[in-house]
This record gives structure tokens, sequence and C-alpha cells, in this order.
């Protein structure tokens, strides 16, 4: 018993002091440090609960032991202590919901943000879009795993962020309130940073927002917190937070490069461009399941060297990319790239390993043939 209430203590005391492996961290934003202030708050309110009741039960098993000669009061009901122990924890819950609703009132009030970011799940990356004041899109990306195959595989060793990194983070600037406008394209995800304190459900058909400020520089890494399917664990989310004037700068940058990538979209490639260019959307996009060797993981991911569907006709071969195919783990990517981009990976898928089809897709292959199904 001794040992059992000296192990309790002890423990209270290393959650109390803010041990890392025991506690909650209190974060970098005003709204995660209030939620750490709330909850060291509510966490000595059960400490002292708990104290005032265990030690009440350890004095009296103690000192009204049947050994010692003691008998048992004999009374019935006692009004005063009925009123006590219904009255002392309703105070006790309205002095833990004031600062509580507080807090949650905060977290969800979005307005006044200096920029709005679309966040859209998929299985599985996420995707950013930057919105304008009328919540049209300027520019987005997908955000994808950038962890190796090799690694994940066990062929080489894992790095230092380990299913924790990404091709391309999400920008935003410090100091500025920025709203998040958090929904999905397929299955429940949820958009979690824990040192910002936010976390929200991403779910098809439906628009769920937060927000946050993060007052200095750095890296913030979180995840996907929904089980939403075989690679849950494969969508991480970094967020890199800059300096106001770089932010601006690469905003900047990026709106020159959005209109650049449109232009594309009208222009002839070249085979060797066009093979460049979908080698690298096939890395990124296609190669964790139809391995980077075209042989795929047969039969549940299909190798596509030598395969009817890289040497067969054009139109099914985007039909099957733009489209998927329902009831197996082939993504429609019509929304995902753009015209130029499926035409890169088309051309590629075409003409890498055995296959030499001999043709050229090109954008506008494209773009004609997915007008075509409108």
């Amino acid at each position: 018993m001794a040992r059992l209430c000296v192990g309790f203590v002890l423990a209270l005391v290393a959650v109390g002091a803010g041990a890392d492996e025991l506690n909650m961290t209190p974060g970098v934003t005003e709204i995660s440090r209030s939620i750490f202030d709330l909850h060291m708050f509510i966490f000595w309110i059960c400490v002292a609960i708990g104290v005032v009741v265990f030690g009440a039960m350890f004095w009296s098993l103690i000192h009204h032991r049947k050994s010692q000669g003691v008998t048992p009061a004999t009374f019935h009901e006692s009004t005063k202590l009925e009123i006590a122990w219904t009255l002392v924890p309703t105070l006790i819950l309205i002095g833990i919901a004031w600062p509580a609703t507080q807090v949650l009132v905060a977290m969800y009030d979005t307005g006044g943000e200096d920029l709005t970011v679309e966040v859209r799940g998929y299985q599985w990356k996420w995707q950013y879009k930057y919105l304008d004041d009328d919540y049209n899109a300027t520019f987005g990306f997908f955000s994808n795993l950038a962890t190796s195959q090799d690694e994940i595989r066990g062929r080489t060793e894992k790095g230092e962020f380990y299913l924790l990194d990404v091709d391309e983070p999400l920008r935003i600037p410090v100091n500025r309130k920025v709203r998040f406008l958090i929904t999905a394209e397929d299955v429940i995800h949820a958009w979690w940073v824990p040192e910002f304190g936010i976390k929200r459900d991403a779910i098809p058909g439906m628009l769920n927002d937060l927000w946050t400020i993060v007052p200095e520089p750095g890296v913030y890494r979180g995840q996907c917190t929904e089980l939403c399917g075989k690679d849950h664990g494969f969508m991480p989310i970094v967020v890199h937070a800059m300096p106001e004037d770089e932010y601006d700068a690469w905003y900047a940058e990026r709106l020159v490069a959005e209109e650049t990538r449109k232009e594309a979209l009208s222009k002839t490639f070249t085979e060797e461009e066009l093979m460049v260019e979908g080698e690298a959307v096939y890395a990124t996009y296609c190669a964790s399941c139809h391995m980077p060797n075209g042989k795929g993981v047969p039969p549940v991911f299909p190798g596509l060297d030598g395969s009817a569907i890289a040497l067969g006709p054009l139109e099914d071969h985007l039909d099957i990319i733009v489209n998927g195919k329902t009831g197996t783990a082939m993504q429609a990517f019509g929304k995902q790239l753009d015209a130029a981009q499926i035409a890169a990976v088309t051309h590629y898928e075409r003409h890498a390993w055995s296959n030499n089809v001999g043709d050229v897709t090109q954008p506008r292959d494209v773009i004609e043939f997915t007008s075509s199904q409108e």
C-alpha cells in the first residue's frame, strides 16, 4: 500500500512538473498554450479531489479498523451531507466549464483572417489551395510523403523524419491569422498539427474550419489522425512558418509559376520533356503501387511494363488515369493532376521500361478527352 501511494505521488509530481514523456506539450501558439493551461488547471483540480477522497479513505482504513475496537456509526440520512455532495461537485463543474468554454469559443473564432487555405484530404496525400478574398483558388499543390520506399520496406536506414516529411510543405506567414477550410475528397481524414493545438476532421461533402497564428518561424509536423485506409500512416503534414517578408516573396513567385503552369497546358512538349516530367510524376503518384520498375505487386497492383493498358489505345489509358477504376486501389487522378502532368505520365508509361508504343501524348489530347466526357 505504501509503495503504491509513493508511486502515485511521484507520478503526480512528474506530470505536474511537465515531464514531456508523461504530459502534453504547451505548443507554440496562443491557443495551444491556452489548451495546455486548461489541461493543467483541470489536472490539479483532479489531483486535489483525489487527495481528499483517497486521503479520507486511507485515514478511515487505518484509524477505524475493527481490530482497534472501532464500531461503525449508525445513522440513516444526513440532509447536510446530501446538499454538500450535490453542491460541491456542481461548483467544481462550473469552475471547470467557465475557462473551458472561453478556450473553446476562441478555438472557433475564425473571423478576421489574413489568409485562407483550403485543405483537402485524399488517399493518401493533402492538397492545399491558397484562396483569394472571394475564396477562389490563386494556386494550389499536393503535399506527398517524401519518405522513400527503400526506407519503408527496410532496405535502407530510416531517416530522422521517417514518415513525417513531405515533398512540398504548406507555407504560412508568422504573426498573421491563417484560416484553414478542411474537407476531403474520398474518405474521412483528420488534419492535425499538435504544436498549433488544432485538429479538425476532413469529411467529404462538408467544410470544417480552424485557425492559427504562429508567432515564431519554424517547421511544424503533424499527421492524419483518422484511420483512412491501408496507407493511413503515409500522409504526414509539414507546415513551414516563414517570416512575413520571405512568405510574401515566395507567394509572389508561386503566382508567377501558376501562370507559367497554365501556359503549359497549351504547349507542345518534346518527347524528352514528356519523359522527364512523366518520370517525376510517376515517382510521386504511381511508383508506390506500380513500383519504380513498372512491375507492380500482382495481383493487387498490376504491373505496367508490358501491360495491355500501357500498350493499348490511348483513350483507354487516359480513362483509367483520369477516372480511376471502381473497386480497386486505382484512384481518379483527373482532379489531382493537370493536363500537362497527365499527358507526361501517360507518355512515360507508354515508353518506359520495355514499353515503346511510338505515339506522343500532349496536354491537348488530355483536354480533348476530358471535354468529351462532360
